[in-house]
């Protein structure tokens, strides 16, 4: 059964509208202090990051408010990446944490992610329970009012997650004669990705780093390589980096402006892990997973296995076959060496790593030749419209035309009001004729 507020990648919405409100993001607080309140007796405490959406400033207040009525102390840290709000809660040893984000989305979206104190996105069945308990009656949830938590704004949280990031690699390295195009989305990305890459030595160009609320992953990010592109051939740099509104993704482009998804990424860091014995088992892709991406690590000795879309699949796999590598096409990539959950800056810096010998990008990242792929997006008002009988029946037909020549993957967005369309063949004809007959179907 599917839950009732948590999609495949926390809560998101649209700002006050559902379940993206004021009102609703107290219940959030109250509901998941609570239940991890009662999960360790030590000192309670939550932390509490955030993109650089303007509506922030409204969601934030409310669900602060929420976690300290049910008795929880709160740190709150800014603007921050993803991981680096999942590292600090683990290195904290805080109860919860939370990242008041939409990703990738647009601006007028938000939403929450939810760590546990392992730095581990919440399991399913741990969010039906905090489910539950949003839908509980409150009053059995506000504690006394002697017993009201605390709340406290720490200002060093990009500087910890960075030091955090670079032990993780010998002292001796640094990015000394390295031009890099970076592209923070004017996301949570903007103050931690140009300082650790300066410190590093490297040459910076920075774009997306002047954000006002309203223009995250507004023509630009991981969502909108092309800026970077340009951009790494107008000033000759060595690399292009392009992260999400909350940085937890990574799309590069190589020195000739050619673009880098995140199954290049995956399919490099395979073959060079396995080199260095680094490589656990394997690796976990996605449904949404290039088939030449498969075919390569076929051809390498890798096992490989998919999950379905999200990053918390990925990882729930990655954990349960004992592998240290996983990711999405989109740019989520989980080096289980280092994280517990996508990180943009830390893939960009292991990818950096392997380029010290002063390798080109274009060498090192065009691994496989990846199958002909075209990905839609249709926005629709019902995403159940993908169970009626007309869709059913164009789905099967395209997979009919498919047969042995490719494959046709349809669903639902687990984030937006779309359904995705991806199909795959060495023939774009076929791949074009079977996409239209969808769309037609679902309009």
């Amino acid at each position: 059964m599917r839950n009732k507020y948590f999609g495949t990648d926390g809560i998101r919405g649209t700002v006050n509208q559902g379940n993206i409100t004021g009102e609703k993001f107290f219940k959030f607080g109250l509901a998941s202090g609570t239940y991890f309140k009662n999960q360790k007796k030590t000192k309670q405490v939550a932390i509490i990051a955030k993109d650089t959406r303007l509506s922030g400033y409204t969601l934030e207040p409310a669900l602060v408010s929420g976690l300290v009525s049910g008795g929880m102390h709160v740190y709150t840290l800014g603007p921050l990446p993803t991981n680096g709000l999942a590292m600090l809660t683990k290195s904290m040893k805080a109860n919860m944490g939370i990242m008041i984000t939409a990703s990738h989305n647009p601006y007028h979206d938000n939403g929450l992610k939810l760590f546990g104190p392992d730095g581990l996105k919440l399991s399913n069945k741990i969010e039906k329970k905090i489910e539950k308990l949003i839908d509980a009656k409150n009053t059995k949830q506000l504690t006394n009012p002697k017993l009201l938590g605390r709340v406290k704004r720490l200002e060093d949280g990009n500087d910890k997650y960075i030091h955090i990031l670079k032990k993780n690699f010998p002292n001796n390295f640094h990015l000394r004669g390295t031009k890099i195009v970076l592209d923070c989305a004017n996301g949570a990305g903007y103050k931690a990705a140009p300082k650790l890459f300066k410190d590093l030595g490297a040459k910076v160009i920075s774009i997306g780093v002047k954000p006002n609320g309203l223009n995250i992953n507004d023509k630009c990010g991981s969502t909108y390589p092309k800026k970077i592109c340009s951009a790494v051939k107008k000033f000759k740099a060595h690399i292009g980096i392009s992260f999400d509104g909350d940085a937890d993704r990574v799309i590069m482009c190589d020195e000739k402006g050619k673009i880098i998804d995140g199954d290049q990424i995956i399919a490099m860091l395979a073959k060079r892990w396995k080199i260095k014995k680094i490589l656990k088992g394997g690796v976990i892709g996605t449904l949404m997973s290039n088939y030449g991406l498969e075919n390569f690590l076929k051809d390498q000795k890798i096992k490989f296995y998919r999950s379905q879309v999200g990053d918390r699949y990925v990882k729930e796999k990655m954990k349960k076959f004992n592998f240290n590598l996983g990711g999405e096409q989109s740019g989520h990539i989980i080096l289980g060496k280092f994280a517990t959950t996508g990180d943009g800056l830390m893939v960009a810096l292991e990818v950096l790593f392997s380029l010290r010998k002063r390798k080109k990008a274009s060498e090192l990242l065009n691994v496989f030749k990846p199958l002909p792929q075209i990905l839609e997006n249709v926005n629709v008002n019902d995403k159940n419209i993908i169970s009626k009988t007309i869709c059913k029946s164009a789905v099967k037909k395209a997979n009919k035309l498919m047969r042995n020549k490719g494959r046709i993957l349809v669903r639902k967005s687990g984030t937006e009001p779309k359904i995705r369309i991806m199909a795959e063949s060495y023939d774009k004809r076929l791949i074009l004729k079977c996409i239209k007959m969808i769309k037609k179907s679902i309009r």
